[in-house]
């Protein structure tokens, strides 16, 4: 706690200029947020400002935020941003830019991962948003089956290769024909080399974009927005998430959400899972997981999805300057690590390369691997409406009742009119 307050002690003066006592600040109910409050009493011994947090569900977290951002003067002096808003949040002018106080107070905003900073940072060359936590997807396996002797031979045997940490799709999905077994010779299957989250709309379409991306297709092109959802790579995307949820994966996943499917995987029913990072500590959580110290994390080949929260300032904040200093607090170096050791999501590159940090969590060579590999699901006004159209076609294809073909068509030309609405795409 005294280093805590000792990186706190430059802000002093600035907290002081903000002439104010309590901040306010909604933020979802993710475990991130736990870790910001735990650090909180430090920033307010160092600064005389205390923070109220209004913790709420994901569901209802939009819904409060508009109002208080088109009113003149609303209640929130910093929120956090998702992704999928930053398109709408941006155009709307409802935050403010943060350039100004970042070059007057020498912020260093190069320590964070690009993919974050054009994800949840900055909009056509203006930085809104100081990167919060991030939530990129990551392949979950099981380390233990392919340290295995036993299983490599078998898999060598089989393939003519060999059993590792798959570095191409192709390798990966031999991997999950591989493991899908019936462990008890009852006739059924019983270990699955797969499981998925097919609940529409938003689990299936971010997963999905892993398989996008790993087959080699993308949602448009760089550039020009034209929207490619119709390619030959995104139908073999799709039929690759069909076989895997048909053929090799647990009954019922077509609706599983992130936590059915982490469940499966966690009980030691799978031999891997395509999830968000953040689920790796869990695995190794005794109270629910059988499979502690079992569970790996690496990138998806290809490069997985990227997800991620911004720190953002509304234009209708009451006292700007004191959530300026409180973002810069929260995301000093000092804090970003404290935040990582008690379990939080880094953005910040820096925090990756701590010594003590990668002694701490093995897997941080892994997870870093990961930000400097991940690709951004497509962030403009109409992000969260095309989000519910792809989630849609995608159920749709994967419960039979439209074709891949069809299917992707529909989403892509969807896809296409929401662009022009936007002004991307004439």
């Amino acid at each position: 706690m005294k280093r805590l307050l000792l990186a706190s002690t430059m802000l002093l003066s600035a907290a002081s200029m903000a002439n104010a006592e309590t901040i306010n600040i909604l933020m979802e109910s993710v475990p991130d947020t736990r870790f910001v409050e735990e650090v909180l009493p430090a920033f307010t011994e160092a600064t005389g400002i205390e923070v109220d947090l209004e913790v709420v569900n994901y569901a209802e977290m939009h819904t409060k935020l508009v109002p208080q951002l088109v009113s003149p003067t609303g209640s929130y002096d910093a929120i956090v941003v998702d992704f999928y808003w930053v398109g709408e949040f941006t155009k709307a002018g409802w935050l403010q830019p943060l350039d100004e106080r970042i070059a007057s107070d020498g912020f260093d905003t190069s320590v964070y991962f690009p993919s974050l900073m054009n994800l949840v940072g900055q909009v056509d060359g203006t930085t809104y948003m100081l990167p919060f936590y991030n939530y990129a997807m990551g392949l979950t396996y099981r380390k233990d089956m392919i340290d295995d002797p036993a299983e490599q031979a078998a898999f060598k045997e089989k393939y003519g290769m060999d059993l590792k940490v798959p570095e191409t799709w192709a390798e990966y999905q031999k991997q999950v024909e591989f493991f899908t077994r019936d462990t008890d010779n009852d006739g059924e299957t019983d270990f699955f080399g797969v499981v998925n989250q097919g609940l529409r709309p938003d689990p299936i379409a971010m997963e999905w974009s892993n398989y996008l991306y790993a087959n080699g297709g993308q949602y448009y092109e760089e550039g020009t927005w034209q929207p490619t959802l119709d390619s030959p790579e995104a139908v073999a995307a799709l039929e690759a998430y069909k076989s895997n949820l048909a053929d090799y994966g647990p009954p019922g996943a077509a609706s599983f959400g992130f936590d059915e499917a982490f469940n499966v995987a966690a009980q030691g029913k799978a031999f891997s899972y395509i999830t968000y990072n953040m689920f790796r500590t869990a695995y190794d959580d005794e109270s629910q997981s059988a499979v502690a110290g079992k569970m790996e994390i690496a990138s998806v080949p290809s490069g997985g999805l990227n997800g991620a929260w911004g720190w953002a300032i509304p234009k209708s904040s009451p006292n700007p300057d004191a959530a300026w200093t409180f973002l810069q607090w929260i995301e000093s170096p000092e804090i970003a690590k404290k935040r990582a050791e008690l379990g939080g999501s880094p953005t910040r590159s820096d925090v990756f390369d701590d010594p003590a940090l990668n002694e701490k969590y093995v897997y941080f060579p892994a997870l870093k691997n990961l930000l400097e590999t991940s690709r951004n699901f497509p962030v403009f006004t109409y992000t969260p409406q095309f989000v519910e159209v792809l989630g849609r076609e995608l159920s749709l294809a994967v419960t039979g009742e439209k074709s891949s073909e069809d299917a992707l068509k529909t989403a892509n030309n969807e896809f296409a009119e929401l662009l022009k609405k936007d002004g991307k795409l004439q």
